[in-house]
């Protein structure tokens, strides 16, 4: 059976298309088009169909007042959106769902309606539908269209990897044999497929999905292994060149096979370009790369940074990692 979703984008298809909803008191609208080039608040695209299956990533660009929707490493769906007005900024980073719930309502600004809510901190940051007025004007959520809303909700599940950045960067396929950090590229294959073959993507519906972070750190030469917000083991990471950044990079697996795993790796922050010898310079312990080959799954992030591992940059099960001009 189709999910809902494509049934729903069928009804959208049609030329003209034009709806307004009323939330917390100011109209969404919500329009689909196929041009991005000029899109108007409310408009969004979505094309599910380029890539029905994967994990999903979502990029925040807010310069562009922009979400861009990668499934599979390949783009299906643009919206607009309004990101945080001054003294509310939207923070910037790498977050990873927290939460879900289909009819929220805010617990901090009068119970505002928030729905199809995607949380990405306990304080208070999410995505959702939202007032759309053509600029930045939340209180540092991430404003949607509400019918956009509605079908991001369908592809998301807690551990999707969601990137806010002040640009917008495409996500570059990467097939690579040594990236399980032992240097051992045959060996890691081997284990990461066998663990693999066991293993099923995270399901927007599953309820027990696991949600696996691995966090390297140039500036303090840890890597972190986060499950669900909580560390499970740290260790040692040995980086070389040792004086040379990592940059700010997120790996998310999307499969095994074939002699290598296939990665989708997006640069964020101040990197400009995704490095791939990233992938090459990196180590670790056996521990933690016995840890990490348990715990491997579609969908898992693999996230590189210049900043130190600490509470400034990584809080709990709010942020998987924050960027500088946040923690300054």
């Amino acid at each position: 059976m189709k999910p809902a979703y494509l049934t729903r984008r069928s009804v959208l298809a049609a030329a003209g298309f034009f709806a307004a909803w009323q939330i917390g008191g100011g109209k969404v609208l919500a329009e689909m088009v196929e041009d991005i080039s000029d899109m108007k608040p409310g408009q969004y695209t979505w094309h599910p169909e380029r890539s029905p299956d994967g994990p999903v990533a979502i990029i925040v660009s807010i310069p562009d007042q922009r979400v861009f929707v990668y499934r599979n490493g390949i783009r299906i769906a643009v919206s607009t959106c309004s990101t945080g007005k001054p003294g509310h900024a939207t923070p910037t980073g790498v977050f990873t769902i927290l939460q879900k719930d289909k009819d929220h309502h805010s617990s901090l600004y009068d119970d505002a309606s928030m729905p199809n809510m995607n949380r990405l901190t306990w304080s208070g940051i999410a995505l959702h539908a939202g007032n759309l007025p053509g600029y930045p004007a939340s209180h540092g959520c991430v404003r949607l269209p509400l019918e956009f809303s509605q079908l991001l909700f369908t592809v998301t599940h807690v551990g999707t990897a969601v990137i806010i950045a002040d640009a917008h960067s495409d996500p570059v396929d990467i097939d690579h044999p040594g990236l399980v950090l032992t240097g051992d590229a045959e060996q890691d294959i081997d284990n990461a497929e066998a663990k693999l073959k066991n293993a099923k993507a995270n399901d927007p519906d599953d309820g027990d999905a696991v949600a696996v972070s691995v966090i390297v750190s140039s500036a303090d030469k840890t890597i972190t292994i986060m499950q669900n917000g909580n560390t499970v083991i740290s260790g040692t990471a040995t980086i070389t060149p040792v004086d040379q950044p990592l940059g700010q990079h997120v790996f998310i697996l999307s499969n095994a096979g074939g002699g290598g795993l296939k990665w989708h790796a997006v640069a964020h922050g101040e990197t400009e370009s995704v490095d791939t010898s990233v992938v090459d310079r990196i180590r670790a312990e056996p521990n933690v790369v016995n840890a990490m080959t348990e715990r491997m799954h579609i969908g898992l992030l693999l996230v590189t940074t210049d900043l130190p591992s600490t509470p400034d940059t990584q809080s709990g099960k709010d942020f998987v990692i924050l960027n500088q001009d946040e923690t300054s």
